[in-house]
């Protein structure tokens, strides 16, 4: 398996300690992604993690038209750049159309690929273009060997690097499982794997003109991703999910993250 770098010695793979992806889903505002950066970074520090800053700032798969979708492309950037810089950390974002792809590399450290379009040719072949790693998250509808067809796409687009990540398989209608199998299948392809702990347990518009999802369920499918073997974790993280303006069934209280943690990082060691 190869290693992914990201910046400054940060990375993902055989030679890097586990990799946190976390932060909120959507960028609620500037001050907000600043606060919680400077909760989560010194706690995956202190843990022995690497850690990545995760926002997004434009959910443009949201349910209902209505539905709150972030400030967009050029303000959004402006503060995930701003997060990472004065935090010191990496940031990743999500890219949903192929001419997002150059902007968004020169302020973040990692492209993500959402689930709903990780077939996209053309989107993978520009994020592969900028010379930025690649986060591919694996389709709801999709096996894990599906995921060598994106590899492919993405290495014959020149990539520099690539995290693959589980979230989650269509199961009946607004519902979601996990087949802890296809974490080893996916590993199989060659690079680093990632468990998305949150939007697993998403109830996909199953409240309506949104996600629903219930939160219980992250830290014993966290353990069990972690028992298996996985390279990085990625969770969504509020400090008032029930409050927030997008995935706030399904995401980690930030008071609770800290015990989730030190559970991943001791399961590891043990597995390990």
């Amino acid at each position: 398996m190869r290693d992914v770098i990201l910046r400054d010695g940060v990375g993902v793979g055989p030679s890097y300690p586990l990799l946190l992806l976390a932060g909120p889903c959507v960028i609620e505002s500037a001050d907000h992604c600043h606060r919680l950066a400077a909760a989560i970074a010194p706690l995956a520090a202190e843990l022995g993690l690497g850690y990545v800053f995760k926002a997004s700032f434009d959910k443009a798969n949201r349910s209902a038209v209505q539905s709150y979708r972030g400030p967009g492309l050029e303000a959004g950037l402006q503060i995930l750049a701003a997060v990472g810089r004065e935090h010191g950390v990496p940031v990743v974002t999500d890219v949903h159309e192929a001419w997002q792809c150059a902007p968004a590399a020169a302020a973040v450290d990692l492209l993500q690929i959402p689930a709903f379009l990780s077939r996209q040719t053309d989107l993978l072949l520009a994020a592969a273009a900028t010379g930025r790693p690649v986060n591919l998250k694996k389709a709801q509808f999709a096996a894990p060997g599906d995921l060598a067809h994106g590899v492919g796409k993405l290495v014959a687009g020149g990539v520099s690097g690539i995290l693959l990540t589980e979230r989650g398989t269509t199961f009946g209608y607004h519902n979601l499982v996990v087949d802890m199998r296809g974490l080893v299948t996916m590993r199989e392809l060659g690079w680093p794997v990632c468990f998305d702990g949150t939007h697993s347990v998403q109830l996909p518009a199953a409240a309506g003109g949104s996600s629903g999802g219930d939160r219980r369920f992250v830290p014993p499918l966290v353990r069990a991703a972690t028992a298996v073997g996985i390279d990085a974790l990625f969770l969504e993280v509020h400090d008032d999910p029930d409050r927030a303006r997008c995935d706030g069934p399904n995401m980690v209280p930030l008071a609770e993250l800290r015990a989730l943690l030190e559970q991943v990082v001791r399961l590891r060691e043990a597995v390990r």
